[in-house]
C-alpha cells in the first residue's frame, strides 16, 4: 500500500509562525531548514532584489526597514480606510498604500505588494520546510486564523495558502486548535478555557470537551490587541524620553524606530524573567544642525513595563468576562484554563488570569506551539478514516443583511454553532420596486456602515407591485470554516441570486493568477537554492574528509603501487571542489560529490588495509 501523502499544520502567526504534523501518531513539530521550531513572520526584499523570509529577513531588519514587512497577519483582510488600520500605520516602519479596492499594499523594491502575498511567502517558506523534513512534496494543509477574524480576514488567509501552493482543508480557529492539543491522548471532560495572547491577536474561547468532541460554546476577541502594541508602549516610553533630553523624534526615522521596535520587544521579553532591562542604541541619530551622534541609553524595569501595559492587560478579561456570559458558564464552571500565544509568558498577564480565572493556568501544553499542533491533528483527522474526533465551532460574528433606514437585520448572531443555514423572509420596500440590493454585513452594531461589508449582489426582475406584496427568501450559509455564502429567491417567480463571500485581499482575479505564476517560480528557485546549499553542505564535509586523509594516505602509499598519478588526480578532484564550493553551479557541485565521494572512499580503504599493520 503505497504511504499517504503528509498533511500538515500551520499556525501562520503575526510575530512566528510554526508548521507541525502527525507522525506516528504523535502530533510534533517540524523545525526550520536551520534547525529551529519557530519562523519568524516577516519578509523582506534585499538589496539584491532577492525575496527573503523568517530569521534571515528578520537579521537585516534594521539596516534595511523600508523594505522588510513584519506583522502583515494585524492588516490582512482588512480595509485600508478603517480607523484602527490607520493608527496601525502609524507605528510601521515598512511604506503602506491603498490598494484599488480600499485594501492594504506594501511597497516592496519596485512594486506594491498585496498582504495575502506577503503571508503566502510566509506560508511557501513552511511548506518548503516541511518537504525537506519529509523528502516528499507537501500540498495540503490546515491553518489557523484568530477566532475572532471576520469573513474577509478569513478567505483572505486561505487565498495565501493558495497562492503559496497548498490546498487548504480548513481555516480552524486558534484556540479550538490548542484545545484539540490539550485534549490528544487525554481522558479530558468538562468546561475549559483558552486564553490566546499573541503578537498582535487576542482571542478566548470556552469549550465544552468530553469523548473527543470539542464543543466551541463561546469565542470572543480583539484582533488588534497582542504583543505587538505592548511593544508599542516601550517604543513609546523611549521615544518620550529621549525627546525630552534632545528635542528630536525619533518616530520620523524609519531606521531609528525598527532598531527601538528590536530592542522594545527584546527587553520585554527579558522582563518575563529579569527584574530589569538595559536599552542600548548607540548613534540612534544625528541632530538636524549637525554635531555629534547621539546615543539612546535606558533602563526598562519590570514595574515600569507593567505600569505601562496595564491596561491592555486589563482589556483582555473583559473580553473574558463577555464570552463567559454569552457561553453562560461561571469561573468555577471550568475545569482547565489554557494560556496561549507569547504574550502569556509576562508575568502580569499569568497573574492577571490567576486572580481572574481563581485558579493555577495550565502550563502542560507549550504557549507558541500548541497551536500548531493542534492544526496538524486536525488535518490528520480530516484525512483520516480511524479518528472519532468531533469538533464544533461558532461564528465569532453575528451576520446579517443591510434593511431600510440605515440599519441591520442579523440573521446569524454570533457563537453560533457552525456549519449552518438560516433563511428569513423579506419583502419590498417602496411601491414598483423590481430590484433589490442586498448587502451582506458581519458584525455587532446596530447600524449598517458600522460593520464590515462582505459582499453585495443584485436581484432583479421582480414584479411591480405595491410595497410589501413581493416576498424574498433570504439564506445564510456557513460552512465548518466560518465562510459565508448568501442566496435569495423571489418566491413568485423563482428567479435566484447568490454570492459566495471569496475575498481575496483586493485582488482581481487577473492579479492573483499572475502572483500565483511568481509564487510557482519562486519556490523552484528556493528548491533549487536548496538544493545547491545541501551539496555545498555534503561536498564540505567530503572535502575536509579527503583532505584530512590525504596526507596520511601519501605517507602509507610511498614507494607502492599505487602511484603518484591516482594522488594527483584526487587532488585535482579536490581543487575543482574547492572552485564548485565557491560558485552556484548545481552541476558542478553534484559532480565534484561524486568526484570526491569516490576519492574519500578509495582513501578510507587504503588506510584501513595498509594502516592496520602501523
Amino acid at each position: 500500500m503505497a504511504e499517504r501523502e503528509p498533511v500538515i499544520g500551520i499556525d501562520l502567526g503575526t510575530t512566528n509562525s510554526v508548521v507541525a504534523s502527525v507522525q506516528g501518531h504523535q502530533p510534533l513539530v517540524i523545525p526550520n531548514r536551520t534547525g529551529q521550531r519557530l519562523t519568524p513572520s516577516v519578509v523582506a526584499v534585499g538589496r539584491n532584489g532577492k525575496r527573503l523570509v523568517g530569521a534571515i529577513a528578520k537579521r537585516q531588519a534594521i539596516t534595511n526597514p523600508q523594505d522588510t514587512v513584519y506583522a502583515a497577519k494585524r492588516l490582512i483582510g482588512r480595509k485600508f480606510s478603517s480607523s484602527q488600520v490607520q493608527e496601525s500605520l502609524q507605528r510601521l516602519s515598512y511604506p503602506v498604500v491603498c490598494g484599488e479596492h480600499d485594501d492594504i499594499r506594501v511597497r516592496l523594491g519596485e512594486r506594491d505588494w498585496a498582504l495575502p502575498e506577503i503571508s503566502a511567502t510566509v506560508l511557501a517558506e513552511l511548506k518548503l520546510d516541511a518537504e525537506a523534513h519529509f523528502g516528499c512534496p507537501v500540498n495540503r494543509a490546515v491553518i489557523t486564523v484568530p477566532a475572532y477574524f471576520n469573513d474577509g480576514q478569513r478567505q483572505a488567509t486561505k487565498d495565501a495558502g493558495r497562492i503559496a501552493g497548498l490546498e487548504v482543508l480548513r481555516i480552524l480557529n486558534e484556540p479550538t486548535a490548542a484545545a484539540l492539543a490539550y485534549g490528544f491522548g487525554r481522558s479530558v471532560t468538562g468546561k475549559i478555557a483558552v486564553f490566546d495572547l499573541g503578537g498582535g491577536t487576542f482571542d478566548v474561547s470556552v469549550l465544552e470537551v468530553a469523548s473527543n468532541v470539542f464543543e466551541v460554546a463561546a469565542t470572543g476577541g480583539d484582533t488588534f490587541l497582542g504583543g505587538e502594541d505592548f511593544d508599542s508602549r516601550v517604543i513609546e516610553w523611549l521615544v518620550f524620553g529621549f525627546a525630552k533630553e534632545h528635542g528630536i523624534d525619533l518616530r520620523k526615522d524609519r531606521m531609528a524606530l525598527q532598531r527601538m521596535r528590536d530592542a522594545a520587544e527584546k527587553a520585554k521579553v527579558e522582563l518575563s524573567s529579569t527584574r530589569e532591562a538595559q536599552v542600548s542604541l548607540p548613534f540612534i541619530c544625528t541632530p538636524p544642525g549637525g554635531g555629534s551622534a547621539l546615543h539612546l541609553q535606558a533602563t526598562l524595569t519590570r514595574e515600569k513595563l507593567e505600569d505601562l501595559t496595564r491596561d491592555l492587560a486589563h482589556r483582555t478579561l473583559a473580553i473574558v468576562d463577555d464570552v463567559l456570559r454569552e457561553a453562560g458558564v461561571r469561573v468555577v464552571d471550568l475545569k482547565e484554563v489554557i494560556l496561549v500565544g507569547g504574550m502569556t509568558r509576562m508575568p502580569l498577564v499569568q497573574e492577571l488570569v490567576r486572580k481572574h480565572f481563581k485558579r493555577e493556568p495550565c502550563k502542560g501544553v507549550h504557549p507558541e506551539e500548541v497551536v500548531a499542533l493542534g492544526a496538524a491533528i486536525h488535518a490528520h483527522s480530516l484525512l483520516s478514516e480511524e479518528s472519532e474526533v468531533l469538533l464544533l465551532d461558532v461564528t465569532p460574528q453575528s451576520l446579517g443583511v443591510a434593511i431600510a433606514g440605515g440599519y441591520v437585520r442579523k440573521l446569524i448572531p454570533r457563537n453560533t454553532t457552525v456549519p449552518t443555514t438560516v433563511t428569513e423572509r423579506f419583502n419590498t420596500s417602496r411601491d414598483g420596486q423590481t430590484v433589490v440590493k442586498i448587502m451582506v454585513l458581519q458584525g455587532e452594531s446596530e447600524i449598517a456602515h458600522q460593520n464590515e461589508l462582505l459582499g453585495e449582489f443584485v436581484l432583479s426582475g421582480l414584479r411591480e407591485a405595491r410595497r410589501g406584496e413581493v416576498e424574498i427568501d433570504l439564506t445564510f450559509d456557513i460552512n465548518s470554516e466560518g465562510l459565508v455564502s448568501v442566496s435569495a429567491v423571489d418566491r413568485e417567480t423563482g428567479q435566484r441570486q447568490s454570492i459566495t463571500v471569496t475575498a481575496t485581499g483586493g485582488l482581481t482575479e487577473d492579479e492573483l493568477a499572475r502572483i500565483m505564476d511568481e509564487q510557482r517560480d519562486y519556490l523552484l528557485e528556493a528548491r533549487a537554492t536548496d538544493e545547491v546549499r545541501q551539496k555545498r553542505q555534503e561536498l564540505e564535509a567530503l572535502v575536509g574528509e579527503a583532505n584530512g586523509l590525504l596526507p596520511r594516505v601519501r605517507g602509507l602509499t610511498e614507494g607502492s603501487e599505487f602511484g603518484s598519478d591516482a594522488l594527483l588526480k584526487a587532488e585535482r578532484y579536490l581543487k575543482a571542489a574547492t572552485r564548485a564550493l565557491k560558485g552556484e553551479d548545481l552541476a558542478a557541485l553534484g559532480e565534484s560529490l561524486e568526484q570526491v565521494g569516490r576519492t574519500v572512499n578509495l582513501f578510507r580503504g587504503i588506510v584501513q588495509r595498509m594502516g592496520q599493520g602501523r
